[in-house]
């Protein structure tokens, strides 16, 4: 399967996380990472459906048949795509723990 070699682009990432609790359909994924990024992260319906389809061939989500969403293409997570995701959100914990050493009680 498709190994992760390099940091998650934030599409990428938010893609996966919105697959994390069940699946979903390309504009319900661009609306949720919306909310979930408080409005700081837009995924376009291009860069939503190249990714979908790069991450697909990595074996990190695939598509699904979900009741409600005949006409809608649903993707879901893969556990590739799962230890994907646990592992990028371990390495920006550490991003985030090294700046806090080096930074200290600084005011952010």
């Amino acid at each position: 399967m498709g190994n992760k070699a390099e940091p998650l682009t934030e599409s990428y990432f938010f893609i996966l996380l919105c697959l994390y609790r069940g699946p979903n359909h390309g504009y319900g994924i661009m609306q949720q990472t919306l909310t979930l990024s408080n409005g700081n992260v837009r995924i376009g319906s291009g860069t939503m459906y190249g990714a979908t389809s790069q991450m697909m061939k990595r074996g990190w989500i695939e598509e699904c048949h979900a009741e409600g969403f005949d006409r809608k293409r649903q993707y879901r997570l893969t556990e590739e795509g799962r230890r994907v995701l646990k592992e990028e959100a371990e390495r920006l914990r550490h991003l985030v723990r090294t700046a806090d050493d080096v930074m200290g009680g600084e005011e952010r």
